[in-house]
């Protein structure tokens, strides 16, 4: 399970003596227990924004004057809540601040987003079968870089000629088979690795059988996972392409 450990330093605390956080991090990194965090700026550099009437107000520092304030963050991957005090309790600014471990939100069994991200990628194969242009864009950023063929897209409208061109070099049906398909999920961000096959005949007769390495990066909009950074390079071609 997933716990957010909210790391609040205190100003009026001396931290001179206190141990580097460096070791704490690499040993729970080590050991899969820490998936990323981060420090914060101070409390100085916050806005506080608020809406009343329809109004945004916004007020520049913290949401209360306090002596102690959220430093940082850390997100553990623990089997108890006792393993993510355990952890807590070890962190260095414990010694000087306070540490506030609490569990995220249970998702209904799907908060790693895999699930979400397959269903993306067969998205994308029966986008191809139907030569779809704006269903194959729909699963893409809006800022998204993709490299193919040597050349570097950036955003939609630059992958829609990309896209465009390829579909125009191809009659008929487009078949697109993934061979191998390997997801890692952290929390909004993902990465994927695949082999996939193309099938086809290219527009002068030529059959199109492709053996493609995909790497892929994905980013959690909200509602939906979308193709963010796209890696494409041929890794072999059919006997007949090749002769």
């Amino acid at each position: 399970m997933k716990y957010m450990l909210l790391v609040c330093g205190d100003d009026t605390a001396d931290s001179s003596r206190m141990a580097p956080v460096e070791p704490w991090v690499e040993d729970l990194g080590d050991r899969n227990v820490r998936l990323h965090g981060h420090r914060l700026a101070l409390p100085a550099d916050a806005v506080t924004v608020r809406v009343r009437g329809g109004e945004v107000l916004r007020t520049d520092g913290p949401f209360a004057e306090t002596k102690e304030y959220v430093a940082g963050f850390d997100i553990l991957e623990c089997d108890t809540l006792e393993e993510a005090v355990e952890a807590a309790a070890k962190h260095p600014v414990a010694t000087v601040g306070a540490m506030e471990v609490r569990p995220f939100w249970p998702m209904d069994g799907e908060e790693e987003g895999e699930p979400e991200i397959r269903a993306l990628d067969a998205e994308l194969t029966e986008a191809l079968r139907e030569r779809d242009v704006d269903r194959v864009l729909a699963c893409y950023a809006q800022d998204v870089t993709a490299f193919a063929g040597g050349a570097e897209r950036h955003g939609t409208a630059a992958l829609r000629k990309a896209v465009e061109d390829d579909l125009a070099g191809v009659t008929g049906p487009l078949t697109r088979e993934v061979l191998e398909f390997r997801v890692h999920v952290d929390e909004s961000i993902a990465f994927g690795n695949a082999l996939v096959r193309l099938r086809g005949t290219r527009t002068g007769g030529r059959p199109l059988n492709d053996v493609l390495r995909v790497t892929t990066g994905y980013r959690n909009v909200g509602p939906r996972w979308l193709i963010v950074h796209e890696h494409v390079s041929t890794t072999e071609t059919s006997t007949e392409e090749r002769s």
